[in-house]
């Protein structure tokens, strides 16, 4: 099942993209035992004790009230979040090596995860445009990743029960300012700009993407492949970012784990090559689908 927001009309809503690409809007739509499905994606995961089976039941009654998927906006899957989004450096060896080499230094792999954070302000979504300013960068770089979404609060979740916490799957593109990275000598600044942070298409709710692990992760600009890998090449899987992240750290429904990058950055190709005003960029993992954000200039200040 794919979960959506989207922009239809008035205001954003929250749907099931059926299997022939159209979107049953769920807003207010009754659900059941006296239960109206809620008005958010947070909503809809805070409650995914009885929404999931609902909507399942409900897209195979085969409403007439959907919309065609080609009609309408995808916003990101959950908007505006409201924690930071948490992220994972290096987590794949081949781009631990790549940056590594790129920057003169010896190839030392993580020995335990190495998190950091993009706040809610650096979300955005399915095909919004990303805005890249001269003045403030000129090394703008992407990074496809896996996100997992949070579905059950929880602290100090074992390895063992991680998976009972997870609500869904979705894409994220990291992009990221090397420049301020390497100047501020820590990864906020340089990952934390407006719109520095797309998710989306939806989410893929957990049953229907048991193979989670082990999916092809690409990453495309103007066509031309970058990133090729597989989500079995994490140094950390799933539940061990889980059990990592949620000791002495409470993580709650709707909270945004991206999993760390694949080989094939634009800083370490040689020359390096950055992202500039006109390319589009795709980021896909097999199962889930293809996130599609274009770079434009940023508008003039004043």
């Amino acid at each position: 099942m794919r979960f959506v927001t989207f922009d239809h009309r008035v205001t954003p809503r929250i749907g099931l993209v059926t299997s022939n690409d159209r979107i049953i809007d769920l807003h207010g739509v009754p659900a059941g035992s006296g239960h109206e499905f809620p008005a958010d994606m947070l909503g809809l995961i805070r409650e995914s004790d009885w929404t999931v089976e609902a909507a399942r039941h409900l897209s195979e009654t085969n409403p007439k009230n959907s919309i065609a998927l080609a009609e309408v906006r995808l916003l990101a899957p959950i908007p505006r979040p409201l924690k930071n989004v948490f992220c994972v450096g290096r987590n794949y060896a081949a781009h631990a090596a790549e940056g590594a080499r790129a920057q003169g230094r010896e190839v030392n792999l993580p020995t335990v995860p190495e998190f950091f954070t993009k706040p809610p302000t650096a979300v955005t979504g399915q095909g919004a445009q990303v805005p890249v300013d001269p003045a403030v960068t000129e090394k703008f770089d992407y990074e496809v990743e896996l996100g997992v979404v949070i579905g059950k609060i929880g602290k100090n979740i074992s390895r063992a029960r991680a998976l009972d916490h997870v609500f869904g799957f979705t894409i994220c593109n990291d992009f990221t300012a090397r420049d301020l990275q390497r100047r501020h000598g820590q990864w906020f600044k340089g990952k934390g700009l407006d719109s520095s942070c797309a998710c989306g298409p939806w989410i893929v709710h957990k049953s229907a993407l048991p193979g989670f692990a082990d999916l092809p992760i690409r990453l495309r600009v103007n066509g031309e492949t970058r990133q090729n890998s597989r989500t079995s090449d994490l140094i950390f899987d799933v539940p061990t970012l889980i059990e990592s992240l949620s000791a002495g750290l409470t993580l709650e429904p709707g909270d945004i784990i991206s999993t760390g990058t694949p080989e094939g950055v634009g800083y370490a190709m040689e020359p390096p090559r950055f992202l500039k005003p006109g390319d589009v960029v795709e980021a896909e993992i097999e199962g889930i689908g293809i996130l599609r954000n274009e770079i434009v200039g940023a508008p003039p200040r004043g």
